[in-house]
């Protein structure tokens, strides 16, 4: 995937997209809160999605970040 500014965006839906910001069209993520989980945040539900975001991204950063033989696990578990 190149390189680009990447944007957090609320559409008129509720849905909250990642999406590049120099381009039209499908976004990378959507994501949308229930009512009730809105309520419950207190209208934070913004910085809880930006937050999600990241640790998505860091784990897509980890994920294709090259490694070498000897740090290659042989059986990668996930929690």
């Amino acid at each position: 995937m190149a390189a680009s500014f990447l944007e957090i965006v609320e559409l008129p839906t509720g849905e909250i997209v990642l999406r590049r910001s120099d381009e039209e069209g499908e976004p990378l993520l959507t994501m949308k809160f229930s009512e009730e989980a809105k309520v419950y945040l207190e209208g934070e539900h913004l910085q809880v999605a930006k937050a999600m975001f990241d640790a998505g991204m860091q784990e897509v950063a980890e994920i294709t970040r090259p490694q070498s033989e000897e740090e290659i696990p042989e059986n990668r578990v996930l929690h």
